[in-house]
């Protein structure tokens, strides 16, 4: 198929098709092997449109694994009920966020990524810890919020790598009910419990 050069005529959706082409190389390549001139191909466009509208593989990164939903949401949802159980509702946050397929491939882009890449590693840490993990453990009032942000945040990459990328079983197809049981209690402890 040739590629089209120049603008398409009426209104572009050209920018959201970059950037779906881009979530999902990232998600199944990871940073490294997705290319700029590989995102354009899927997307049907010029590999120069990729630069004009997002600048670098960098940007475009960074554009294509945001979080499908505002931290600061997440934050008011999970501490509304009780302290007692905001273990269980990360889990269960995490596992709806996981059951979309575009949420899911963010997220597997975004740690498949940080494994290898600098500015990925930077963007994860900062999603984790800085905008989810951290404001949650600071919300409920616990001391030491930091270490209890890197605890939680260790463990839900854990389970998403070891169900969504390495898929080790039984863990990979342990169904969610029995997976929220074992797994929540931690993150639990880590949010709330004397440390």
């Amino acid at each position: 198929m040739a590629v089209k050069r120049g603008r398409r005529r009426g209104p572009t959706q050209t920018p959201e098709t970059i950037r779906a082409a881009a979530t999902r190389q990232f998600a199944e390549l990871g940073f490294d092997r997705a290319t700029i001139r590989s995102i354009a191909a899927e997307a049907g466009v010029d590999p120069a449109l990729v630069i004009h509208h997002f600048g670098s593989k960098q940007r475009l990164f960074i554009e294509a694994v945001q979080l499908p939903f505002p931290p600061e949401e997440l934050i008011a949802q999970l501490a509304r009920g009780p302290r007692s159980e905001v273990g269980e509702r990360v889990l269960r946050f995490i596992l709806s966020v996981l059951a979309d397929e575009e949420a899911r491939a963010r997220w597997i882009g975004l740690i498949r990524s940080a494994v290898t890449e600098p500015e990925a590693t930077r963007v994860f840490r900062e999603i984790l810890s800085t905008r989810i993990f951290r404001p949650l453990a600071e919300q409920l009032g616990m001391d030491e919020a930091p270490l209890r942000a890197s605890l939680a945040g260790s463990q839900i990459v854990g389970v998403v790598m070891a169900r969504h990328i390495v898929l080790i079983e039984p863990l990979a197809s342990l169904e969610e009910e029995r997976l929220v049981d074992t797994i929540a209690p931690t993150i639990q402890r880590y949010l709330t419990a004397p440390l």
